[in-house]
């Protein structure tokens, strides 16, 4: 499983060509064993992981192997995250954006006061719904759908994650609130609730939950007057819907680029929408993802302002930032990101403070703001105000197939006693200096790139080797194998197809490097 897991791994490499000086990663290397260090208030032995996507299920494994009482916890039917392909279309993103602790679902609760476990029967369901909860038949590490493993939930959402307080009113750990849906007939299905309590959280949902869809002047109104003419790039499925049309695409990083790469060939016309690429901050060059663009393609300005909207689409008009004026699309579609969020944590979310570098009056002291960026991390990874609350796969310009196994081993280690933290004091010294580095919030917080990336892991490397040779528990070590793959990738680019690129993991790094040496694929 660990080779499929690093079958991809580079895919996010190839883009970490960035723009902008790298900033060093001084504030991490500063705390030492010998510093104060952090002390839990209670052990560690029950841990959940919420989403069974590549980070929560590397996750899953190191807990699994370090001796955790671990649950898994994952909405969907299947193991695989974002790299679960389905063909249900989710709704339309809502125009303009929602509150940012909103992601692609309110949290569903039972009646308040009810008695757990709570049923509630659900009579001719849509189909769409029916899909997302009742098709279980995987899973990993032994527990597909017929070995009814008791440590591993598919088809349940966590809805809420709430502080446990023990019969002295102090913190005791964490109360998950889960719903499973189950389908019970034809035109039938139950829901379940109940609750569960541990010791410590681990959050792999990912980074792709909240669709952002930019507040262009004259947009609310076109999603009124036109629904489902405005889409983002995680409706799409295939370029036969677009036979013959006219689609304008708001953004050309990469979905947006690889969208147009499959449209280009069916659709009579596409508009591809960019702004111009003036960020100083660490971040994916732009030129990377506009070379790959189809030869077909026109690329116009960013959008300035839609225009009132007429009875028909096609007759409604888009004022560019440079005066002109197109007409005739038949579909406008945003490949414009997402935002962080984490609706089972609605305590930890505050849209009110935005880009604000100062957070402290506010309690509890939050992860969300305004979606671009997290805030009171310790190595994006742990919670500083409570480190049993854990994150995973937060970064962006890195290998999160690989990078998510240095994250789990740090939390397995720290949570087990045999490595630490510094303190409460020490960790928030620690991001103060680090939000002093990176000149403040904002979208560029999490990016890290591929030379920080590599920072980062001898950090791990340094940190959780140390400790292991004065508390015990195994050594970590970088897999030569992966650096290599990276370092091709860095070299190549994006030259090479998607086919290309798996045959470089299948089969090794030789012919691929070779291949890039002569200047790339054909």
């Amino acid at each position: 499983m660990h080779l499929q897991l690093t079958l991809v791994a580079g895919i996010t490499v190839a883009a970490s060509q960035v723009a902008g000086s790298q900033t060093p990663l001084i504030s991490y290397s500063r705390f030492d064993e010998s510093s104060s260090s952090y002390s839990f208030k209670w052990p560690i032995k029950k841990v959940a992981i919420i989403g069974a996507g590549p980070g929560g299920l590397v996750n899953y494994r190191e807990f699994v192997k370090a001796g955790f009482d671990v649950r898994l916890f994952e909405r969907d039917n299947t193991p695989g995250g974002n790299w679960h392909y389905t063909d249900e279309i989710p709704l339309d993103a809502p125009i303009p954006n929602d509150d940012i602790s909103v992601a692609d679902f309110t949290p569903s609760l039972p009646p308040q006061g009810a008695k757990l476990p709570y049923e509630e029967v659900y009579h001719e369901l849509p189909h769409a719904k029916i899909g997302r909860y009742v098709r279980a038949f995987a899973s990993f590490h032994g527990a597909n759908s017929n070995d009814d493993n008791p440590h591993i939930s598919f088809n349940t959402r966590v809805e809420v994650v709430e502080k446990r307080y023990n019969e002295y009113s102090e913190e005791a750990g964490w109360t998950l609130t889960l719903k499973k849906v189950v389908h019970t007939g034809l035109q039938t299905s139950k829901a379940i609730w109940t609750t569960d309590n541990f010791d410590a959280v681990v959050v792999a949902s990912g980074r792709y939950n909240a669709p952002n869809v930019p507040n262009i002047s004259g947009l609310a109104a076109w999603a009124d007057r036109f629904p489902g003419k405005l889409i983002h790039s995680r409706q799409y499925r295939r370029g036969e819907a677009f036979v013959n049309k006219t689609v304008l695409i708001v953004g050309a990083a990469t979905s947006g680029g690889e969208i147009s790469r499959d449209l280009s060939q069916h659709v009579h016309k596409i508009y591809q929408s960019v702004r111009p690429d003036n960020s100083t901050r660490n971040h994916f060059q732009l030129d990377l993802f506009l070379r790959r663009l189809p030869p077909n393609v026109t690329i116009v300005p960013e959008i300035k302002h839609f225009l009132p909207p007429t009875d028909r689409i096609q007759e409604s008009q888009v004022e560019l930032t440079n005066g002109t004026i197109i007409s005739g699309i038949d579909t406008v579609l945003f490949a414009t990101g997402y935002r962080y969020t984490f609706p089972f944590l609605p305590q930890y979310h505050n849209s009110s403070i935005k880009h604000t570098n100062d957070e402290s009056s506010a309690h509890p002291r939050p992860i969300v703001t305004d979606g671009t960026h997290l805030r009171a991390l310790y190595l994006d990874t742990f919670y500083i105000e409570d480190p049993t609350l854990g994150f995973i796969d937060m970064n962006v310009g890195m290998q999160s197939f690989t990078y998510s196994e240095y994250l789990a081993v740090a939390l397995t280690k720290v949570w087990s006693g045999k490595a630490h933290i510094p303190d409460t004091q020490g960790l928030w010294r620690i991001q103060k200096e680090r939000v002093e580095d990176l000149g403040g919030y904002g979208p560029h917080f999490q990016f890290l790139g591929a030379e920080r990336t590599n920072v980062l892991i001898r950090l791990f490397l340094g940190w959780l080797n140390g400790a292991a040779a004065k508390y015990g528990g195994r050594t970590e070590w970088p897999n030569q194998r992966d650096l290599e793959k990276i370092a091709v990738w860095k070299r190549c680019s994006f030259r090479g197809t998607f086919w290309e690129l798996v045959i470089l993991h299948c089969f090794g790094c030789r012919w691929t490097f070779a291949r890039c040496q002569r200047g790339g694929p054909d």
